[in-house]
């Protein structure tokens, strides 16, 4: 798979006076790829998401989207590349309708009224919002608010989208709409998907995850090899998924759970495999 974003060393601080947000970070992604970074409050991992869109310049080290090295000279060049979807989707409004808001980074790239047009309805279709585009954004869930963010960005055909605490303000209902259209995006060959949480439940339907303590990257791997670290995870801050959870209490229990699942219908269709065998 081809590397569309690296980071080498990366080290930033706000201030002098203060502990170094980030520090000496590495890693990076692959086109195609969701890859979470999760970590409590202060751990760097935002920090981290407004450099890759070119919102601050490391300190130190050297970070590349999509072949091109972040300096203050191609600054918007990368953010081309990348499209973020903030925690607010309120904030994120700027047209009085569905459609104007979509269109709205359109307009601003100059895309000729023809193609924007074409680019909204396809946009809105893949979030599952062609329907509302003459709502008035006010009336709508925060799960479909936080759709019509992502359509407005997809619009523009980035190469990477970043979900900035995307659903961290969301109901429980909000945040599935959110997190399967990321899936279908991501399983379409649409976008490289990168996410920045402390839901570990979220970060468990990546392709990859990033742990983040400090400022500093704690651990990197699948989700099932994250999750392997259990308490050393809660050490750090951080809340493992339900179904992790309740699958090791189940089997403290006696109930023999096979493996500690990441997802509740993966537990769900366990526990319903062991009902039909007893």
């Amino acid at each position: 798979m081809q590397e569309i974003i690296k980071a080498e060393g990366v080290s930033f601080s706000y201030s002098e006076e203060e502990r170094p947000a980030l520090q000496n970070v590495d890693f990076e992604v692959k086109k195609g790829e969701w890859l979470a970074i999760v970590g409590h409050n202060g751990s760097g991992k935002s920090t981290m998401a407004r450099i890759l869109n070119g919102l601050l310049i490391p300190n130190q080290g050297k970070v590349t989207v999509a072949g091109i090295h972040l300096n203050e000279d191609t600054v918007w060049e990368i953010r081309k590349k990348v499209g973020m979807v903030f925690q607010n989707p309120d904030n994120q409004f700027v047209g009085t309708t569905v459609q104007d808001d979509v269109a709205f980074g359109l307009e601003n790239h100059g895309v000729p009224r023809d193609e924007m047009v074409k680019r909204v309805e396809w946009a809105a279709k893949q979030v599952k919002m062609d329907h509302f585009l003459d709502q008035e954004p006010h009336h709508l869930s925060g799960g479909q608010k936080q759709r019509v963010a992502i359509a407005g960005i997809i619009a523009l055909q980035p190469e990477i989208m970043i979900l900035d605490e995307a659903t961290s303000m969301l109901d429980p209902k909000g945040r599935a709409e959110v997190m399967e259209t990321v899936r279908a995006l991501r399983k379409n060959g649409l976008v490289t998907v990168l996410s920045i949480t402390h839901d570990l439940e979220e970060a468990a339907k990546a392709d990859r995850i990033i742990v983040m303590n400090r400022g500093t990257k704690y651990a990197e791997g699948t989700p099932e090899e994250i999750f392997s670290q259990g308490d050393k995870l809660v050490e750090i801050g951080l809340d493992l998924p339900f179904p992790y959870k309740l699958s090791r209490l189940l089997r403290d229990a006696g109930i023999p759970v096979a493996k500690d699942h990441l997802t509740e219908e993966g537990l769900v269709n366990e526990i319903w495999t062991l009902r039909s065998k007893i």
